[in-house]
């Protein structure tokens, strides 16, 4: 069996008209460039038809179906509410779900990369998700040191393209701070820009859940380098209210997140060399940590 079996929208509208016979008059149009995990689809005005297209997203439509349902009426932005699941067949061989379409734009640096109100709007939504009772099931939590190994390849595989030094220090660091200590609280677990939906250049959604889990919410520091400008840092910071050891170890997740997709998409997809750059480096650029 393919690793990345191929997805197509003839292959789409079978899954959907053979096991969602309800939806088989609307209207089907791929999605681009959709998502580096899914294929997606827009069903008529109000689906959209998401495909695992590797082996790593295949929990994802479950997962959703289970839990955002739950979460989604007390996050103060929308988030794509699942409305089923589909099971493999002529030839795909995994789960693949339905969800609620939400209109928007991907967020983009360009639009709210230095908007103090966009970063505090993303804090509430997190401190919100963070707030929720957690889960009495185990849902995935890897800390950081999982990426170790990895990371420190990346570093000397790019070294020359950015600063190698700098970006050791900062790794041993974030490895260094001190682990997370309280309850655990429910994070994203891929809150970047790609993941993030506007309307008439205002926040209005987050979608893809596939890293929603309980545990550190240090990973989803991620959007602030991103995402965020300096300044715009500082207010999500604060409206956050986040310690000093989990900004530091969410500063090692924007630099071990970014050196992965730079060193794995960069060469040939100059929008993710353009975006990983400037997450790579906003994460080096000196703050109050003990760097």
């Amino acid at each position: 069996m393919s690793l990345r079996p191929p997805v197509d929208p003839t292959l789409a509208r079978r899954l959907v008209d053979t096991q969602f016979p309800q939806w088989s008059r609307l209207p089907l149009t791929l999605v681009e460039p959709g998502g580096s995990d899914h294929m997606i689809f827009r069903l008529g005005d109000e689906l959209a038809v998401r495909l695992p297209r590797h082996a790593g997203a295949i929990e994802q439509a479950a997962k959703e179906l289970e839990w955002l349902p739950r979460i989604a009426p007390h996050l103060p932005l929308a988030i794509p509410v699942p409305v089923a699941v589909g099971e493999p067949d002529f030839g795909y061989p995994w789960r693949w779900a339905v969800s609620r379409w939400l209109d928007g734009e991907v967020a983009t640096v360009e639009l709210l990369g230095d908007s103090d109100e966009a970063a505090v709007a993303l804090a509430a939504f997190l401190k919100a998700l963070q707030e929720l009772p957690p889960s009495d099931k185990e849902l995935l939590d890897a800390p950081l040191s999982v990426r170790d190994r990895a990371t420190r390849a990346a570093i000397a595989r790019v070294d020359g393209v950015f600063d190698g030094k700098a970006m050791t220090a900062l790794w041993d660091a974030a490895l260094e701070a001190p682990a997370w200590d309280r309850p655990p609280v429910w994070f994203h677990g891929d809150f970047h820009t790609g993941n993030l939906l506007t309307t008439g250049g205002v926040l209005s959604a987050v979608i893809d859940f596939g890293g929603l889990g309980v545990g550190d919410p240090a990973c989803d520091m991620i959007i602030a380098y991103t995402l965020m400008s300096a300044r715009s840092r500082t207010a999500f910071r604060e409206r956050l209210e986040v310690d000093e050891a989990t900004w530091l170890r969410g500063r090692g997740w924007a630099l071990a997140t970014g050196l992965n997709a730079y060193t794995a998409y960069a060469a040939e997809n100059p929008r993710v060399a353009e975006q990983t750059t400037r997450q790579i480096r906003q994460a080096l650029t000196p703050e109050n940590s003990p760097l």
